[in-house]
């Protein structure tokens, strides 16, 4: 149970779960290089204690491995399931009330706790400039807060408990923002923060906002978590950290007590500036867009301030980590939601977003004996009405028939939907929707389409286990691999343009027509480096389905409408990179050089043991 961010740090180190880095460390390029390699490695958290060009320390990795995270939040983890498992089924408090008694009493002492209208005692007034300016991947604009808590109240509910606090991304220096008094505030679609915006710009007021920056673990958590109905993220901080959320307020703005850092400022009404590019969590660059600009008022630090941060980039990394303990932390809240839902696995490799595998149940037509998707496609289009998994851009899903399946199996997943997938009747898509902001396969920011994979029911084929022999020796096409059982990989020229591109995919799906032998390959991706997308699982799922858009990628050998329903018989997937797609994020190699210094003998990090 900490108080502060440092007690958390003391505790690892004393653990073995924690190397301070004593050298001088520069925070453009090489504290997040450094980060990733010891993430890479398996390896601790870390203090950086000689920031150049700031007097405060830095920390990251905090939340890296599973185990580290578990035993951070040990005293209080199984009391906070207990409380989201009540929220989720409130029967629960009827059937065993003694226990319930105590998730309640839990609850109750979880409540924020006011301190007044003032700082805490001893913070002191710095500016943006002091803080540890750290810049990721080197086509950045500029320095980010990746571990922000962003809190913003409702306009017409003022208060804490009406109160949003989300993760969204801060820019803090570049682009056009003027030092010390404009940040860029970057929040995507679907997120708290645009509602209470919106409020605001209805009552003609700027709305008032507060970024806190470290204080207990359990804060940074409570900021990306995907909370019950009623359950606000300040009283599950508070319940995370086994200690009331202590806040206060000066010139109108909320204060945390127990950050490290707190920024305080106003968004006005149209009031944005470009904010990017940005490495993110897709493993691509996220490019210049015009986001609310935030004006500066008042930056605080407590005394020994440490600035915590992590990076993102193609996964996994350590915010791999964080969707991990929140599925641990409400597994069974989207049962709860959506009727009939048993799992939904968010796919990591492939960034999250773009790829869901879903398992629901067919209890539609039991006294049917063709068995077909029914009520999957209701609960599919439930799943994408649904808070953030609404952004995916591909939903695999089916129901257990005679054997258990798991969504996390994912070569085993997609083959059982694979072979029973009727390609003619099983594929569904929605056009011209939303998708990720962060997603720059579709046709604009925000936008693109979804494609649901729905499958139930016998067999249908035999999936091929090595390459068939008609996707040899192509003209156009070359080095085919088998990725999976019923899933080929293939080579192509670079893609130029969608006119082309249809052309050529209708030239390729016509020579494959003309073959005998595909029943097997009922998936055909195309790509730019077959050997690549092949060589691991993880591969091929971030390139498959981040590089792609549903409704103008997919094509198929055969394919007709019926009814405005299309089908086909063996689908091909172009997932080679498109000009308008985002630059991958690829690292500095005279950063890796330099950073090279701390693993060595002698170095602060030699005892790290790297693959």
């Amino acid at each position: 149970m900490y108080s502060n961010l440092e007690e958390c740090l003391l505790d690892l180190e004393k653990n073995g779960h924690l190397l301070r880095i004593k050298e001088e460390v520069d925070p453009h390029l090489e504290m997040a290089a450094i980060h990733l390699r010891v993430y890479e490695a398996g390896g601790p958290a870390l203090l950086f204690e000689n920031v150049k060009g700031s007097r405060f320390r830095a920390a990251s990795n905090i939340f890296g491995t599973m185990d580290r995270s578990r035993f951070i939040f040990r005293h209080t983890w199984e009391s906070t399931r207990n409380v989201i498992a009540l929220r989720n089924d409130p029967m629960k408090a009827i059937k065993q009330p003694l226990s319930n008694v105590r998730n309640g009493l839990a609850a109750y002492k979880a409540l924020p706790n006011e301190r007044g209208n003032s700082l805490p005692a001893a913070a002191e007034q710095i500016q943006i400039s002091d803080l540890p300016l750290i810049q990721h991947w080197p086509m950045d604009g500029g320095a980010f807060v990746t571990l922000p808590l962003v809190y913003s109240e409702d306009p017409d509910k003022p208060g804490i408990m009406n109160s949003n606090l989300g993760m969204y991304r801060i820019q803090l220096t570049g682009n056009d923002y003027e030092l010390n008094r404009e940040i860029g505030l970057h929040y995507q679609i679907h997120r708290g923060i645009g509602v209470h915006q919106s409020k605001a710009n209805q009552h003609g007021k700027p709305l008032k906002v507060s970024i806190f920056v470290g204080g207990p673990p359990a804060h940074t958590l409570s900021a990306v978590m995907p909370l019950p109905e009623g359950l606000s993220e300040l009283t599950f901080a508070g319940l995370l950290a086994g200690r009331r959320f202590n806040y206060s307020y000066l010139d109108g703005y909320a204060i945390s007590n127990d950050a490290d850092f707190v920024i305080t400022g106003e968004i006005h009404a149209q009031d944005t500036k470009p904010e990017g590019p940005f490495g993110d969590h897709l493993g691509y660059y996220s490019l210049v867009h015009d986001f609310p600009v935030l004006k500066v008022h008042g930056v605080y630090a407590r005394p020994r301030a440490i600035w915590p941060f992590t990076v993102v980039g193609r996964p996994p990394q350590e915010d791999t980590v964080f969707g991990e303990l929140i599925h641990e932390l409400t597994g069974d809240a989207v049962k709860q939601e959506i009727p009939g839902v048993k799992e939904v696995h968010a796919v990591d490799a492939a960034g999250v977003h773009p790829l869901l595998f879903a398992i629901g149940s067919e209890r539609y037509t039991p006294y049917q004996q063709v068995k077909q998707p029914a009520e999957l496609l209701t609960i599919a289009n439930r799943i994408l009405g649904t808070g953030q998994v609404s952004l995916a851009k591909y939903l695999f899903i089916t129901a257990e028939d005679q054997q258990p399946l798991d969504t996390h199996k994912e070569v085993e997943f997609i083959g059982y939907i694979l072979e029973r997938m009727d390609l003619r009747r099983d594929i569904h898509f929605q056009t011209n929707t939303t998708i990720d902001t962060l997603d720059y396969s579709g046709t604009g920011l925000n936008t693109g389409s979804k494609v649901i994979f729905a499958a139930y029911g016998d067999k249908r084929r035999e999936l091929c286990r090595e390459v068939p022999e008609a996707l040899k020796g192509l003209r156009t096409l070359h080095d085919p691999y088998l990725v999976m059982p019923g899933v080929v990989v293939i080579q192509s020229k670079p893609f130029t343009d969608y006119i082309a591109a249809r052309q050529e995919l209708a030239d390729i799906c016509a020579s494959l027509e003309a073959q005998e032998g595909l029943e097997g390959a009922p998936m055909i991706i195309l790509c730019d480096d077959s050997s690549m997308v092949s060589a691991t699982l993880s591969n091929f799922l971030w390139v498959t389905f981040t590089r792609s858009n549903p409704s103008h990628d997919i094509y198929g050998t055969n394919s007709s409408y019926e009814y405005k329903h299309w089908g086909c018989d063996n689908m091909i997937i172009d997932a080679r990179i498109k000009p308008h797609q985002a630059p991958p994020l690829v690292p500095d190699a005279d950063v890796e050089k330099k950073i090279d210094r701390l693993f060595a003998s002698g170095g602060s990090l030699s005892s790290i043991k790297l693959s």
